[in-house]
């Protein structure tokens, strides 16, 4: 047996960690969650990057909206910017990694629209210059870092940063983050009843479902091949 316990120690942190998140941070991660939902059911998008880590924390959360956190519900527009392997591995390779980001959010960002960029340091270039062209063409920059101060939270129009010692514990108080986000989110939607008697497929009759008739025009007749 070890002198000190390293599961113990981490889990511990942890414990801390998201306590001092909750108390510091729960209304504000609501209050994200609900507006990212008016921004989505009005036709908007949520673009997500991170690195490493990070970067599989974004693409969780994008996964989430796309497809559904608990409930049944719409899907949305969702798009994590490291997952499509080609256009990363482009434009690092004609532009230079710090432009991984800036130039998709260029490309898919439109106004009003959200872009999310998770960082446990808070001073990745990718990500800075990434809120800048967000900046610029009218999206709202959200940070989720590590602790404050650090350039990414100043760089953003609003940040939600944890107070942790170790990576570890802010990656894993960031997961945290993304499910009360998801949650919130949710509950500013309609019901999971109202949303399925509105998706739901037509009555079956007679063990057929029926679709709405469609509206025929009569076709000019062809004349016989000769």
């Amino acid at each position: 047996m070890l002198p000190i316990d390293p599961a113990h120690t981490h889990c511990q942190a942890l414990e801390q960690a998201v306590v001092a998140f909750r108390r510091t941070h729960a209304a504000h991660v609501s209050a994200w969650g609900e507006e990212l939902a008016e921004v989505l059911r009005d036709g908007g998008r949520l673009l997500a990057a991170g690195n490493g880590g990070s970067a599989a924390q974004a693409q969780h959360l994008t996964a989430e909206l796309v497809g559904r956190y608990q409930g049944e519900r719409p899907p949305y527009s969702a798009i994590a910017l490291h997952a499509d392997t080609s256009a990363v591995t482009a434009i690092g390779n004609d532009y230079g990694f710090a432009e991984l980001y800036a130039r998709q959010v260029a490309a898919h960002g439109r106004r009003g629209d959200v872009l999310m960029l998770l960082s446990t340091s808070g001073r990745s270039e990718n990500l800075l210059t990434a809120a800048a062209a967000g900046r610029r063409a009218g999206l709202r920059v959200w940070a989720l870092t590590g602790p404050r101060p650090n350039p990414l939270a100043t760089a953003a129009d609003d940040a939600l940063c944890v107070t942790a010692a170790t990576t570890a514990t802010v990656q894993e108080v960031h997961l945290v983050a993304v499910h009360l986000l998801c949650a919130a989110f949710d509950a500013a939607g309609p019901s999971a009843a109202g949303l399925l008697a509105a998706t739901a497929p037509p009555p079956a009759v007679d063990g057929q479902v029926r679709l709405p008739a469609a509206e025929h025009t009569s076709a000019p007749e062809m004349s016989p091949e000769r």
